[in-house]
């Protein structure tokens, strides 16, 4: 599993991992119902601690991203399309709030946001 942790962000550690587990799993890169790495060896491989990964485990867990079976291990659970899509939706309204927060910073008016959004999504049919 391809996690990278970034020392010096300003987001926590655990949160690091939740995200990038979460995007592997809306990628596709790691399937439903497959076996994550366990906490011990997660926690030795990123060199964080293993209470640290247990607590992205918990949070991918609580919001339907993983299962966890006692003994066995952690899995990816299996795929809630509209849990996905919702995730999805809520990562490009996050991106659009900023790109137009960028905009208005540098002076561009509702009407130039407005063209240029139009622009781009003409352009990337």
């Amino acid at each position: 599993m391809k996690i990278m942790i970034n020392n010096s962000s300003m987001q926590p550690i655990y949160e690091q991992v939740v995200e990038q587990v979460k995007g592997l799993i809306l990628a596709g890169e790691l399937k439903e119902e497959e076996m994550l790495p366990s906490v011990r060896t997660l926690s030795k491989d990123l060199k964080i601690s293993a209470l640290t990964v247990k607590k992205s485990y918990d949070c991918l867990e609580e919001e339907g991203y993983i299962i966890t079976v006692h003994g066995k291990g952690s899995f990816v659970a299996p795929t809630n399309k509209e849990l996905f899509l919702e995730e999805n939706r809520k990562q490009v309204e996050a991106d659009l709030e900023l790109a137009i927060r960028k905009g208005r910073n540098s002076g561009l008016s509702k009407q130039e946001l407005t063209e240029l959004f139009t622009l781009i999504l003409e352009e990337s049919q």
